[in-house]
């Protein structure tokens, strides 16, 4: 618990060291994520369930992953100069998102599209075309099927069936 604190507290003050602008206030998304990124026959399955909360956006923002108790598992911060993540072991600092996350999960995710994702619609920087089947609500991005079939209760899912087969799934709190 100790350790832990001294991550938080150094966390704490180096953003006190360095000036950058304020995450957008009222841009906050949060609920539970899990992603699984399927077994190959060079690699083990890979499984990250967690409470998460979003804030920012693509350029600038943080991401805290939380467990049911609410301890934070690790916290990834990026602004123009800097993308990093902070876990109980310390701070690791990375070129870019998707380098971060190829790095904790093996496999890069569209971070940028994800904000979009997130709120139900395609990202604006890359083509996407409807889902086909009008009883499976979504769309096709950037090599991913995002289904918004259970939008409406907070669920949102996302699947690239390029190997590895990567799922990530999204149940967002409802204010």
């Amino acid at each position: 618990m100790r350790q832990l604190a001294a991550v938080i507290a150094a966390a704490v003050l180096s953003g006190c060291a360095t000036v950058s602008p304020p995450i957008p206030p009222g841009d906050s998304l949060a609920g539970r994520l899990t992603v699984r990124v399927e077994p190959t026959p060079a690699s083990e399955a890979r499984n990250v369930t967690a409470s998460f909360d979003l804030q920012g956006g693509p350029q600038q923002g943080q991401l805290d992953l939380s467990t049911p108790l609410g301890t934070v598992l690790a916290q990834a911060r990026w602004s123009p100069d800097k993308v990093a993540l902070v876990t109980t072991q310390g701070e690791t600092r990375f070129a870019n998102l998707d380098e971060l996350t190829r790095e904790v999960l093996g496999e890069s995710l569209p971070v940028a599209a994800l904000f979009d994702w997130l709120r139900g619609r395609p990202w604006p920087g890359a083509p996407s075309v409807p889902s086909a089947a009008p009883a499976e609500p979504g769309f096709r991005q950037l090599g991913w099927q995002v289904s918004l079939a259970r939008f409406a209760e907070g669920w949102i899912s996302a699947r690239r069936d390029q190997a590895p087969v990567v799922t990530v799934r999204a149940k967002l709190d409802r204010p």
